[in-house]
């Protein structure tokens, strides 16, 4: 199979591309560099420029490659950044233009396409999981409007497609909450880390895999995507990292009103209800604290 795989300088992108590569499929992955330049990529993955707000460019690429699937990884993820306005404008050409752009060349060729998303797309409220299917949609900050209108423009352009909501993700190929907090931990005697935003952490490697396995299907829709284990705080989530990394850091837990700084609003109630894939026979993804044992031996911590 031939798979075009966006953002592959960032965490999952970045899997996707190996994992695909490794199962023996023919992988063309693109990112905004000329040059790609992230961790080292399997050698059998080609790498091109593409500027996703380009429609021009991207059908001249999706054109001359002809995938068979679309998985776009590709992003604006600076959440507190999309609220500046002179920033609007930039996050919507990407995650709004750059996915319907996309999503009609991959309708063009008979592409399947596989959109990344997020829980941001979701108001926060109340303490039920999300389901995939529930559209009771009121994103808090405009980064997760762009996303949840990325998701609008797959689905008007393409019956053929996946989106997957996934939350708190950290890997290898990139900057994220674990390699912050060890850093932090490492230079400081305490830290402080909000308490009462819920919801599970995602192993950037292990949401890879359920991607590969889902684009082999036609098992089209909505799905949610985190790593088994419970849901939790990033106040826990900080401890834990502690724990298996023997940092004793004091973790001083505090709300989100207390902390302050941010310049978006973050959802309280990011649980999401991943009952779908065992439903659609998918695996799912294995315990949180088991990927960030993985994880940090990895990054050699």
């Amino acid at each position: 199979m031939k798979v075009f795989v966006t953002g592959i300088n960032g965490q999952v992108g970045y899997e996707v591309a190996n994992i695909l590569a490794e199962r023996g499929h023919s992988i063309c992955g693109s990112g905004r560099s000329e040059h790609y330049r992230g961790l080292k990529l399997d050698e059998r993955v080609r790498y091109v420029p593409l500027d996703i707000t380009d429609r021009s460019a991207v059908e001249a690429v999706i054109g001359e490659f002809r995938p068979d699937a679309v998985i776009h990884c590709a992003a604006w993820t600076a959440v507190d950044a999309a609220e500046s306005p002179e920033n609007y404008q930039a996050v919507r050409a990407v995650n709004v233009s750059g996915t319907d752009n996309l999503a009609k060349a991959c309708n063009a060729c008979g592409a399947k396409m596989l959109y990344l998303s997020t829980d941001y797309v979701f108001d926060g409220s109340g303490t039920a999981p999300w389901k995939a299917d529930d559209h009771n949609y009121a994103p808090l900050n405009v980064y997760g409007q762009s996303k949840l209108d990325g998701e609008r423009a797959l689905v008007a352009a393409t019956r053929q497609f996946f989106v997957v909501r996934t939350a708190w993700v950290f890997g290898v190929n990139g900057n994220n909450f674990v390699k912050t907090m060890l850093r932090v931990g490492k230079t400081h005697n305490q830290v402080r880390v909000v308490c009462d935003q819920i919801g599970t952490p995602t192993y950037a490697r292990d949401l890879a895999r359920l991607l590969a396995d889902m684009v082999e299907t036609e098992k089209y829709g909505y799905y949610h995507a985190t790593n088994e284990g419970g849901f939790i705080s990033w106040y826990e989530f900080c401890k834990e990292i502690y724990r298996q990394s023997g940092l004793n850091t004091e973790v001083i837990p505090v709300t989100t009103a207390e902390y302050g700084l941010s310049a978006a609003a973050r959802p309280f109630n990011s649980r999401l209800d991943k009952s779908k894939l065992p439903e659609n026979g998918f695996d799912p993804l294995p315990l949180w604290q088991n990927a960030l044992a993985r994880y940090l031996k990895e990054i050699g911590e």
